[in-house]
């Protein structure tokens, strides 16, 4: 547990008891809200129970829905745009093919009228001279009478622009329509007067319908009498291959929308699996993370209580029988000062004795605390120090090699591997029953490595006793070193036990300056 958390219930128990009594220290609440919103950052599982405010940091369950959604909807708005042009093009190459393939049906169409026209009255034109109008009125009233459809009907303009035939429209005849153009400013006399001198062709305007009045586009052929010198042509209204055209490309937009539509769902759909996903993901990664938390917070208050039971325990056995053994050899000392007794100087040397030996057993329980050699010498004398007390304890033989550093271990490091040897020692002088004990501290190109070895009966035999400490301690060893980005090797068997813990290369500092390296210790 971070000293934050810790800060965090202190204040909240303080915080419970100030409500109760009316809020004297109202004061500490910001500081407690602080100290929440760090343990969000520090613990992202455990954020705000939703969605997020303007200049409020996002948790892990929110970034993680924006990595996976953002790029999904991208490419499903890319994919959509795609699909679209796509479908759009080929459907326009689509529609003007049928468009051209009903337009050249219609012009087939109009030249078979033609022929048919020029077959009715081939006799009569071939016989006749440029200027009998007797066979004029005969080709007249011929095409007239040739009327095909609601609208389908031949007309005939002299090159001089005035209307011959024009049997639906006979308004038209007679007058004289040169110069004529249809509302868009299409020219119609003289463009079917220009085919017809060229040996003929087809030309496009827009014409009253005939049938209903209404103004429709129109394609007309034209070929030339030139003897006669008439413009003799038929046309038809393509308004209903206008209509066809009109109605596919709707079924075009139809179809796109649909697609939209579709792809829309799909999106949607897949967003709603990646939701749900995500969300039963995030409560159950929560659910793990609590009960986890929770059990770290047990394990550190099962660590604290043994702290507590072992310092007890010691300041009980050893400070507490020394303190009274003074206590005696004073009183006894007092009396034989008071009566003459010549003895009472050997009882005061020992009682003298016994206040040195309980000044050494102080320093001894305050170095296992937090030894003063490691600050100030450096973690290579602090885990001398450490096994040779260790050795003058146990009566363990013990053995420490070390070689100097060129760079130095930082604080953190320093202590991790510190904790990790008095542990492993802890352990070693509880359970394994070892006559043996060496460690060894190297630096290396990788970063550091701390090896602890002994000859006792190994980890396995000794879980079989029924203690919880081992188990504990070996967690505490892992979790140090995990801090640190590091390894904890532990290799055991019946002939002894080894623990190798490596700490990286970012956790040793730069070289010192050569000028004062003689004054510091390098590891």
């Amino acid at each position: 547990m971070t000293q934050s958390r810790w800060k965090y219930l202190l204040l909240r128990r303080s915080g419970a008891k100030e409500r109760e009594n009316g809020g004297e220290r109202a004061h500490l609440w910001p500081f407690r809200r602080s100290t929440k919103a760090r343990l969000r950052d520090i613990h992202p599982l455990r954020g705000g129970t939703g969605g997020w405010r303007f200049g409020q940091r996002m948790n892990y369950g929110q970034k993680l829905f924006l990595i996976t959604t953002l790029p999904f909807l991208a490419a499903a708005v890319l994919v959509s745009v795609l699909v679209t042009l796509q479908s759009r093009q080929l459907a326009e190459r689509e529609i003007h093919q049928l468009e051209r393939q009903l337009i050249d049906a219609k012009r087939a169409e109009l030249k078979n009228y033609i022929s048919i026209a020029r077959n009715a009255v081939v006799n009569v034109y071939g016989r006749a001279a440029p200027d009998d109008e007797a066979a004029k009125l005969l080709v007249t009233q011929t095409l007239s009478a040739m009327l095909y459809g609601q609208d389908g009907y031949f007309f005939v303009y002299d090159y001089a622009g005035n209307n011959l035939v024009s049997p639906r429209e006979t308004d038209l005849i007679g007058a004289n329509w040169r110069g004529l153009t249809d509302p868009n400013g299409v020219s119609v006399t003289d463009e079917l007067i220009r085919l017809a001198r060229s040996g003929g062709g087809y030309h496009s305007y827009d014409w009253p319908k005939p049938s209903t009045g209404e103004i429709a586009r129109m394609i007309t052929y034209v070929i030339g009498y030139q003897d006669w010198r008439w413009a003799v042509g038929t046309g038809v209204f393509v308004d209903d291959v206008l209509a066809t055209v009109a109605a596919a490309r709707d079924q075009v937009e139809a179809r796109v929308e649909r697609t939209f539509l579709y792809i829309g769902a799909i999106t949607l759909a897949a967003l709603l699996l990646v939701f749900g996903s995500g969300l039963f993901i995030t409560i159950r990664e929560r659910r793990l993370a609590d009960a986890k938390l929770k059990k770290l917070t047990q394990r550190v208050f099962d660590a604290q209580e043994e702290e507590r039971s072992r310092v007890a325990r010691e300041l009980h056995d050893g400070i507490s029988q020394i303190l009274v053994g003074v206590r005696y050899a004073l009183d006894i000392a007092k009396r034989r000062l008071a009566s003459g007794d010549a003895r009472a100087e050997s009882d005061l040397d020992r009682g003298i004795a016994h206040l040195s030996g309980a000044i050494h057993e102080v320093r001894r329980i305050s170095r296992d605390l937090r030894p003063g050699a490691l600050d100030d010498l450096g973690l290579g004398p602090a885990l001398k120090a450490l096994i040779e007390d260790f050795g003058q304890r146990t009566g363990v033989a013990t053995e420490f090699d070390t070689v100097v550093f060129r760079n130095r271990l930082d604080d953190e490091a320093k202590i991790a591997l510190y904790r990790v040897a008095q542990e492993a020692l802890t352990n070693i002088e509880r359970h394994s029953r070892a006559n043996t004990v060496s460690i060894a501290l190297r630096g290396h190109s990788r970063g550091a490595t701390l090896r602890i070895s002994d000859d006792g009966k190994g980890i396995e035999a000794t879980r079989s006793a029924p203690s919880t400490g081992a188990g504990l301690g070996l967690r505490n060893m892992q979790e140090r070193v995990e801090q640190l980005d590091g390894t904890l090797r532990i290799l055991s068997a019946n002939s002894g036990t080894v623990i190798e813990a490596t700490v990286p290369l970012t956790h040793l500092l730069p070289p010192e300056d050569r000028s004062d390296s003689h004054t510091k210790a390098n590891a």
